[in-house]
């Protein structure tokens, strides 16, 4: 009667095998590939095809920096355009804290906010008795936004001319112009930058003396 051959048993392996030569080896390569190659790569892509994003769209005038064009700004005087609500914590339009207010639609805090935000308006503009646009009494996920929709700079413009002294033609010219399209010709709204249009209306008429923003140098 044959029989099986016998299985021969696993081999061990040695036990002056280097082991840490292969992981000191791929810890290198990948501090190589994800620690310089690839962000020299993403940098040099961005400083090359989107300077201006890539470097915090920095909004500069009289040669000084006054704000960027990627975060709000709080402006409060009659004689400015209104951003959006902020609330990031400790103070407005902190970018190191970005973020909500996380109420529920049913939350009185909610209602609450948005009531004194509507006086603001109403007392700033007592005329004016159009619809509030939405996103001026309500804050966004980020708490961050620099641009109003369409309306509500719209809604604005009366009250801007009238404090500026200025024709109501002119200032909805302005805001015409700095109307920005849909991204890619269909994504999002037409919206408008606060910053950039603010100190649009700076350089047409500064504002009178002693109504000039806290965030306007």
């Amino acid at each position: 009667m044959s029989t099986s051959p016998p299985v021969p048993a696993a081999t061990a392996a040695p036990a002056d095998v280097p082991l840490w030569r292969p992981a000191l080896t791929l810890f290198a390569l990948l501090s190589l590939v994800t620690g310089l190659a690839y962000p020299l790569a993403v940098t040099g892509i961005a400083q090359t095809l989107f300077p201006e994003p890539a470097n915090g769209s920095l909004v500069v005038r009289d040669g000084k920096v006054v704000g960027s064009a990627l975060i709000g700004q709080a402006f409060t005087d009659p004689g400015h355009f209104w951003s959006r609500p902020s609330a990031t914590g400790p103070m407005p339009y902190n970018a190191a804290n970005s973020g909500g207010s996380n109420l529920a639609p049913t939350a009185p805090a909610l209602a609450d906010a948005v009531k004194a935000r509507i006086a603001a308006l109403r007392a700033a503009d007592p005329g004016n008795t159009a619809p509030v646009p939405v996103d001026l009494v309500t804050t966004s996920a980020s708490g961050l936004d620099p641009h109003i929709s369409r309306a509500a700079a719209d809604y604005q413009a009366a009250r801007v001319a009238r404090v500026r002294g200025l024709p109501p033609a002119q200032v909805q010219a302005l805001v015409e112009r700095y109307t920005e399209g849909r991204a890619l010709g269909f994504i999002g709204e037409p919206r408008v930058n606060v910053l950039r249009l603010n100190l649009a209306l700076d350089a047409l008429a500064p504002p009178a003396a002693g109504r000039r923003n806290s965030s306007t140098p």
